[in-house]
């Protein structure tokens, strides 16, 4: 009876996240119809993307401290369920402005809801092997969530018209939260520094408007918000980030960068490839990331136990190789595969290696450290990669390639950093202490 409660509040957990993955891509492919619906210029159609994914990145960290302050079941309650009304609310929205305003409330819930899963999955497995396994699980539930964006969002749009995307949020929402009920998780006692953590959110949001927009100003602003944040970082009772933790963890955050950058950048421009430039439909390009897709559904439940067993960092390794070949071979079918393999390895270890690094009490902001630092990487991933491609296959080519050779260079810097660790660690081992003489 126990497993079986455990079980069906993991799927629960996974569930929300689902939902707030999901909202990452589903809506792109949905811009045509948008557009002919409620109009305004291309910007602002952009920003009813982007309002999303800043609002989101911004708000990381912070939710992962609300998390770990107030609770992660209620705090997961009030995310899951502002997401599912304000994604009602998107679904009426009378004009585009107004969209944009709901897309970045969304985005506010959905850090909520990132930020206090985690903290659910350490509260609900202790045990660092078993915690391991859980994030497998979660890992294949919720993986699936990019690639089945645009294949859900276009099977919806062609069906139901740009506003069914939102309309599916709110019956699953209500799922999750029925899965984990009777959750309880009580109060904790590191308190927030709100200075801290508004100079936390300033920087992430400007960092990425000035990725996003490629403003200058922006930029100019996120350098000053993180020199502010900097400061306040080296008095403040209550840092925005555990002592240590950025130091014990800066390995697992280079490499979640780069997983997203490579992910969601090629996952960008290939759809572009296809839709502008092959002509496939919605429906037709979200098919094609099948392929894809199907790795991530069960590969993610052997990575969990592999690293249950051997630790996160060979499985990151391998997710790097993986990546970085499959990136090569983009966007042919077995280069797809091979990415759904590379990704499926990666993310558990990830966010086990993190977790297991966070000082007690702290899993949330862990999580939030680590989900900011991707989605960066997924902000930059698009940006760069978008300026590269330009709906040609030649183009695309060139995209995928700058972003395996950066996959490239992270493994073999990590895989470096690995090897000197090891031979550090044999070192100590094999030195035999020195008698004083009598």
């Amino acid at each position: 009876m126990l497993a079986t409660s455990s079980s069906r509040r993991l799927v629960g957990i996974s569930l929300a996240y689902f939902l707030v993955l999901l909202d990452t891509t589903v809506l792109t492919v949905a811009l045509p119809d948008l557009r002919a619906s409620l109009g305004g210029s291309f910007a602002g159609q952009q920003w009813a993307v982007n309002g999303y994914t800043i609002a989101f990145a911004a708000s990381l960290l912070t939710g992962g401290a609300i998390s770990d302050r107030y609770g992660a079941a209620r705090v997961f309650r009030v995310g899951v369920a502002g997401f599912g009304i304000v994604s009602l609310i998107c679904a009426f929205a009378p004009g585009l402005e107004i969209l944009i305003v709901l897309r970045a409330l969304l985005g506010l819930a959905g850090a909520l809801c990132l930020g206090s899963s985690l903290g659910l999955i350490a509260q609900l497995n202790p045990d660092p092997a078993r915690r391991a396994r859980a994030m497998g699980t979660w890992a294949a539930l919720t993986g699936t969530a990019l690639a089945a964006g645009p294949l859900l969002g276009g099977l919806l749009v062609e069906s139901y018209g740009w506003r069914a995307v939102f309309l599916i949020n709110p019956p699953l929402a209500l799922v999750s939260l029925a899965a984990v009920r009777g959750l309880v998780s009580g109060p904790g006692t590191r308190g927030i520094g709100w200075r801290t953590q508004a100079a936390a959110c300033a920087f992430l949001a400007l960092l990425a408007a000035a990725i996003t927009e490629a403003s200058v100003l922006a930029g100019v602003l996120a350098l000053v918000a993180l020199a502010v944040l900097v400061l306040l970082e080296r008095g403040a009772a209550m840092p925005a980030l555990p002592g240590g933790l950025l130091r014990a963890s800066w390995t697992i955050l280079l490499a979640g960068t780069v997983v997203n950058f490579a992910f969601s950048g090629a996952l960008f421009v290939i759809t572009l490839l296809l839709q502008d430039g092959r002509g496939f439909t919605p429906l037709e390009a979200g098919l094609a990331f099948l392929p894809l897709t199907v790795p991530m559904t069960f590969n993610a439940f052997f990575t969990g136990r592999l690293v249950a067993r051997y630790g996160p960092r060979p499985s990151i390794l391998a997710g790097l190789v993986l990546l970085t070949g499959g990136l090569l071979l983009a966007p042919s079918i077995v280069g797809m595969i091979i990415i759904g393999f590379g990704l499926s390895c990666c993310l558990p270890a990830l966010m086990a290696g993190v977790v297991a690094m966070a000082p007690p009490g702290t899993a949330g902001t862990a999580g939030g450290l680590l989900n900011a630092a991707r989605q960066t990487g997924a902000i930059l991933g698009v940006a760069v990669m978008g300026v590269i491609a330009h709906g040609t296959a030649d183009d695309t080519s060139h995209a995928l390639l700058v972003a395996a050779g950066l996959t490239g260079l992270v493994l073999v810097g990590l895989a470096g950093s690995a090897l000197a660790a090891r031979r550090r660690t044999s070192g100590r081992e094999g030195r035999v202490p020195v008698q004083p003489s009598t």
